[in-house]
């Protein structure tokens, strides 16, 4: 059951993401001055061992992921059928900004197709900042704990955990990777506002993150 805290955060999780991405940014920041994106630190080790994730139903999108990526999908089915493609068409926007990083490619066909406003342009912006410093990233990435927490109107408030705990930064030029120090803050709670596309797709617009949120920890 979610805590008094999760509520009150979910209660409000519409008017907190009507902030702009520069909040996000902020949110993000692990104070040191260096804005690392999703993959820029490592952490303990998952209980379970990613493996690439593959289409498995009608429309799905292809995601181009290098050799050394790896991403796994833990989501279970909340018995709604509504909830559930909200719940498949966000975890295929997390997948979609691993790939975006991963090939320096921030106007990839999936970005547009599962990102939108805001959000998508946030990302396009970041994927384009860790190019020019010359990153991208590699290793193994886990998104699990999917769960809507709001649904009206052809919008949806989502938050969903990711583990970055084996996931690097690694230098183009000459392919070494960045290595830091485990930390709690390799577990990320992302809460995620989502809006149906002219194309059926559900993108999400606007979010915000918080690095070694307790729900999302796992030790």
């Amino acid at each position: 059951m979610l805590t008094t805290r999760r509520r009150a955060a979910v209660a409000s999780l519409f008017a907190v993401l009507s902030l702009s991405m520069t909040g996000c940014s902020s949110d993000s920041d692990d104070g040191s001055g260096n804005d690392k994106i999703a993959g820029a630190e490592s952490g303990k080790a998952s209980p379970s061992t990613p493996s690439p994730s593959a289409p498995a139903e009608k429309n799905a999108p292809s995601f181009g992921f290098p050799s050394d990526i790896k991403v796994a999908v833990d989501r279970q089915s909340s018995g709604d059928p509504t909830k559930d493609v909200i719940l498949r068409d966000t975890a295929y926007a997390a997948q979609a900004r691993v790939e975006a990083f991963a090939k320096s490619e921030s106007q990839t066909a999936n970005m547009s197709r599962y990102f939108a406003a805001n959000a998508l342009s946030y990302w396009a912006g970041r994927v384009e900042s860790f190019r020019k410093d010359g990153l991208t990233v590699t290793g193994d990435y886990r998104y699990f704990d999917f769960e809507v927490t709001d649904v009206a109107d052809g919008k949806a408030a989502v938050r969903y955990c990711e583990d970055q705990s084996k996931a690097y930064n690694k230098e183009i030029k000459t392919d070494k990777v960045q290595r830091t120090k485990p930390s709690d803050k390799s577990f990320v709670l992302y809460s995620v506002q989502a809006a149906r596309g002219s194309a059926g797709d559900w993108q999400v617009t606007q979010q915000s993150w918080e690095k070694g949120d307790p729900s999302c920890v796992q030790r």
